[in-house]
């Protein structure tokens, strides 16, 4: 079974129904602000296995405090779920962003998000859905979607090589045109939409790599310090990260497609059909280790979209069921932690 896609505009409208009946009695998304956060080195609430085999997912609904049901956000596990609606699940709660949301993504001090807005525009706004600003109108004819916040994080020394910062302090996401797909970006502070052109240097260790396509690019995910970025090439089904944080250097992952970096860009998740299922696989991203791990070895259902938990330990997934969390590390089955339908991403 291939990926499923993401649903339509008719299965959203559906959704403002099913997501105004899940509303909690929680902390607001101003709270995340307030300094609560897991404690070091937990993992994120619901990454636990229940009593399924490793692999196969435990579904157990469980209830929140006086029977409510849980949508899996609070404000320690940092998860938040965007239904394609005008809102979006985060600390607990249910937040109006006042027009619809579309593949959400967090800024790297999670102080804005980033998303495709109702008209197809690109827009930016605060947590609590004030401050919405377009930073690029698409042009007609053109789809964007699935943004991720390219940036260059400064070293131990709080320093980074010069320019750098700035100059990957960039929006990364997908751009389709009579049914091509590319890679494009934009400055994180406004500017020119750009095509972001992944390749290899030709010098160097580089030398003799053959170039990575440039059509078909699409589910851009950036992460680690030096602004790599995991995407998916669709008419092939691989895998690739793009990095020119010093040279140009683009890795073939493999088979595969939706991945993800870990925040410290030291392991990538990805999607792979598994004997009629989306399984979820993870390996390092260093190009001499080459073993992967299937955290859903006994899928009976599709796990799709994943996204990693800022501590690393946890990916969230998707499922037609809701949203699951398993181990990253492959030490227990996947739990439901949400039976709300949406892109999981977590909140730095």
């Amino acid at each position: 079974m291939s990926v499923r896609n993401r649903f339509g505009s008719a299965a959203a409208i559906a959704l403002t129904t099913t997501v105004s009946a899940v509303l909690l009695s929680a902390c607001g998304p101003d709270n995340a602000d307030s300094g609560a956060t897991a404690a070091p080195g937990s993992s994120a609430p619901g990454s636990t296995a229940g009593s399924a085999a490793p692999g196969g997912a435990s579904h157990p609904g469980t209830p929140a405090p006086g029977g409510k049901e849980v949508n899996g956000t609070t404000v320690a596990n940092h998860l938040t779920i965007s239904t394609g609606t005008r809102n979006v699940a985060m600390n607990g709660t249910l937040v109006d962003f006042g027009s619809v949301v579309r593949d959400l993504a967090w800024s790297p001090d999670g102080r804005k998000v980033v998303y495709v807005g109702d008209s197809g525009d690109l827009m930016t706004a605060n947590p609590d859905g004030t401050g919405k600003t377009t930073l690029a109108r698409h042009p007609d004819g053109e789809e964007w979607s699935h943004p991720t916040w390219q940036h260059a994080a400064k070293g131990p020394s709080g320093d980074a090589v010069p320019n750098e910062t700035e100059r990957y302090n960039n929006i990364v996401f997908t751009a389709k045109k009579a049914g091509a797909l590319r890679l494009v970006k934009v400055p994180a502070k406004g500017g020119s939409v750009e095509d972001l052109s992944p390749h290899n240097s030709e010098g160097g260790d580089n030398a003799g790599l053959p170039q990575p396509p440039q059509t078909g690019n699409t589910w851009a995910d950036a992460g680690g310090r030096q602004a790599a970025v995991a995407f998916a090439n669709t008419p092939t089904n691989e895998v690739y990260i793009y990095d020119d944080y010093i040279r140009p250097a683009t890795q073939d992952i493999g088979k595969g497609s939706q991945p993800a970096l870990s925040p410290d860009g030291g392991q990538i998740v990805f999607v792979r059909a598994v004997n009629g299922h989306d399984h979820l696989f993870t390996r390092s991203t260093e190009h001499d280790q080459k073993a992967e791990k299937d955290l859903t070895p006994s899928a009976t259902t599709d796990f799709t979209e994943p996204a990693w938990s800022p501590d690393g330990r946890t990916v969230a997934a998707r499922t037609p069921d809701g949203v699951d969390t398993v181990p990253a590390d492959g030490s227990a089955a996947p739990t439901q932690v949400s039976t709300l339908p949406g892109l999981p991403v977590y909140r730095p």
